[in-house]
């Protein structure tokens, strides 16, 4: 039985190791060795050369698809053949002649709050018909959006119609009396409460999203969270993702900072302020910001879809998620 080295870098040795062990049992052993680089596609023959000693006990050596330089070189000094793998690792089955895997992208931990941020301007029709496009494209919970200054008089209505047709439901509002209505018709969640409203959830069952007083106010929302973990209160908490350039990168130290002092706390994490406020590509935008909610464990972003350029946003939030 050939025995195979594969060189790799840090970053990529565990999804490595996780391929070869998919593909046992193999007609081979293998080894895996890092050679002290970040990312394996800049590992060049010369590197290789100055940090891996000889001999090399193997049978052959394969290294990453994007590896430059002279591999004939490297066979005739370690006196063991170099080839080069394919350019991902994913790839590595069929690079073997075994049948490709399909990519599993049924799970996801983070779930979509999709806002219909003109639900007041709608009829019940629209905002039923708006709810069951964004379901279809991934959203988990439809977030009805009040807005200021703008009456409306058939939130209730609104909320009862997308419960009876399968929904869950939240109601996103800057009014105590929009959101204790909201919760009075049923609305599994509301957006959102601080220590100056909490009072609202002894009112009404719906899960609230915790806010701080101010987002530069982080004891406020501490406080909050202290309070409904001592009353085993379901709840999340949000610490407010600011858009470009008004603090988005103050604001994510601030979900590093939440996770860090409460390891286990359910965390919302608005992504709509960074995808609709900047006029860039937003399926990059929403792969960086659902990469980031993947390794803080962020139980659910809220998202819209309005300007032009983030019409696909909920979509796209949807299968980022499942990716990452």
């Amino acid at each position: 039985m050939d025995h195979i080295v594969f060189l790799t870098g840090r970053l990529a040795e565990k999804s490595l190791l996780r391929v070869l062990e998919s593909m046992a049992p193999t007609p081979f052993s293998w080894e895996i060795r890092e050679i002290g680089l970040q990312v394996a596609a800049l590992m060049t023959a010369d590197m290789i050369r100055r940090r891996v000693p000889a001999p090399l006990a193997a049978q052959r050596v394969i290294v990453p698809g994007r590896c430059r330089g002279d591999l004939a070189a490297l066979t005739e000094h370690y006196g063991v053949p170099f080839e080069r793998g394919p350019e991902e690792v994913k790839d590595l089955p069929q690079f073997f002649g075994r049948e490709a895997k399909p990519v599993d992208l049924s799970r996801y931990e983070t779930e979509i709050f999709a806002e219909i941020v003109d639900a007041p301007r709608l009829d019940l029709d629209g905002i039923a018909a708006r709810a069951r496009d964004y379901a279809a494209q991934g959203a988990n919970v439809i977030d009805i959006g009040c807005l200021p200054e703008t009456p409306f008089p058939h939130l209730e209505d609104a909320v009862r119609r997308l419960k009876a047709e399968g929904y869950r439901v939240s109601v996103d509002s800057m009014h105590t009396d929009e959101l204790l209505r909201g919760g009075r018709a049923g609305a599994d969640y509301l957006m959102s409460l601080n220590l100056d409203t909490l009072w609202i959830a002894d009112e009404v069952p719906s899960t609230p999203i915790l806010v701080a007083r101010d987002p530069r106010d982080p004891a406020s929302l501490d406080a909050a969270i202290e309070l409904f973990a001592a009353r085993g209160r379901a709840f999340l908490a949000d610490p407010i993702l600011d858009p470009i350039p008004f603090g988005l990168a103050t604001s994510i130290a601030r979900y590093v900072r939440l996770r860090e002092r409460y390891p286990d706390v359910a965390i919302m994490m608005g992504i709509g302020n960074v995808t609709e406020l900047t006029e860039a590509d937003t399926s990059g935008i929403n792969a960086v910001l659902l990469g980031m909610a993947a390794e803080l464990r962020v139980s659910a972003v809220l998202t819209t879809s309005v300007s032009l350029h983030a019409r696909r946003a909920v979509r796209e939030a949807d299968v980022a998620r499942r990716v990452m």
